[in-house]
């Protein structure tokens, strides 16, 4: 099927473009019906997107404690039930297995393939987590007139691996992975309180300034995402990113693992600050 976060990058402008305006229900459906498989960044302003790892059954409970010993880069928002791709409580209509744009298919720990849904990859032995995005945050900082130039430019948020280690469980454990926004010094130091509004999105940076004080040597080299430019008047900020629990699952070479392409989540219809009633433990109901 090839690379398709490149050809969402070269055709999905101006459906994007339209997207903007919509509410989230209808942002899933047109990805739903693959009418749109691009960056989510900037759609649904003012609701929780999310990351997505979807793991076999039997390594659920590993992961769980992942995500409660590390909560600033694993912000869990929530589980399928046993044998359900449903998440009610996110959306009366989300279906993990069409809504989000596009899925990586990972097989012991190598990407395999994209796919835009997993109606024939689904079984009922998988569980799907949701984990907060700080996406969510993002309209909040634009709404206070703090520019954020990967949306700007229709981009997806540049993300770094950096020296900063998570605290294990089970078979997971892995390097914090960060999400870096350039902001006028003054505008950094806004976007702390703005963002510590937002727990379940990350919450506030972790780190601002200089990159390599946190292990990052080549900001124009991210490793996921897309490069941003930093003007001579601004600073690199630093949130915990969603991509951590994805490398700690990929580097515990899983049978299978399945994640949202980065930058490409799933957007529900929770309001960005209305996270407490949000269901953060598995079930074993069938």
């Amino acid at each position: 099927m090839g690379n398709l976060v490149e050809k969402a990058e070269k055709s999905d402008l101006n459906a994007f473009n339209q997207l903007k305006t919509l509410t989230p229900a209808d942002v899933r459906a047109s990805i739903r019906r693959q009418e749109y498989c691009g960056q989510t960044a900037g759609l649904g302003l003012g609701h929780l997107q999310g990351n997505i790892a979807i793991v076999p059954s039997e390594y659920a409970l590993d992961f769980f404690r992942f995500c409660q010993r590390n909560p600033k880069p694993c912000p869990l928002v929530g589980v399928t039930d046993a044998k359900s791709p449903y998440l009610p409580e996110l959306g009366t209509d989300v279906d993990i297995r069409t809504d989000v744009p596009v899925y990586n298919i990972y097989r012991s720990g190598a990407l395999e393939e994209q796919r835009l849904n997993l109606n024939t990859l689904w079984s009922e032995d998988l569980v799907a987590f949701v984990l907060g995005c700080s996406f969510s945050f993002e309209n909040a900082l634009i709404s206070e007139g703090i520019p954020l130039r990967h949306i700007d430019a229709s981009k997806t948020v540049p993300m770094y691996q950096t020296r900063i280690e998570t605290t294990f469980a089970g078979p997971f454990a892995g390097p914090l992975v960060v999400s870096m926004r350039p902001m006028s010094q003054a505008n950094a130091l806004r976007s702390v309180n703005i963002t510590a509004r937002f727990p379940q999105a990350h919450g506030a940076p972790i780190h601002m300034g200089d990159p390599g004080e946190i292990g990052i040597s080549d900001l124009a080299s991210p490793d996921w995402g897309d490069a941003t430019e930093i003007k001579a008047d601004e600073i690199p900020v630093f949130w915990a990113c969603g991509v951590t629990p994805q490398a700690a699952i990929q580097a515990a070479k899983l049978p299978l693992f399945i994640s949202h392409a980065p930058g490409h989540m799933l957007i529900t219809d929770v309001k960005s600050w209305d996270t407490a009633s949000l269901k953060t433990c598995p079930s074993d109901k069938s």
